[in-house]
């Protein structure tokens, strides 16, 4: 799913780079690599987030997460 959605960015990205192209707008910058770059840079991104989400959401460092923490520890269901 999130590779299809990087993929879409990619094709829509080089449509229109072939677009203007047609028209004869060009730009240096916009080209075939720095569409490449740019979908990895945002898909490294993404995977990023959704790392930095699931070590937030799995840890006990939040406020809610510590009081979390103190009711495991008092149940006995987490390790002192």
């Amino acid at each position: 799913m999130v590779k299809d959605t990087f993929t879409l960015l990619g094709g829509f990205l080089t449509a229109l780079l072939f677009f203007f192209g047609t028209i004869g707008i060009t730009f240096d910058w916009f080209t075939e690599a720095s569409i490449n770059a740019f979908v990895f840079a945002a898909a490294a991104f993404a995977a990023l987030v959704v790392n930095l989400y699931a070590i937030w959401k799995n840890t006990f460092i939040s406020k809610k997460g510590q009081i979390q923490k103190k009711a495991l520890q008092a149940q006995n269901l987490l390790k002192k």
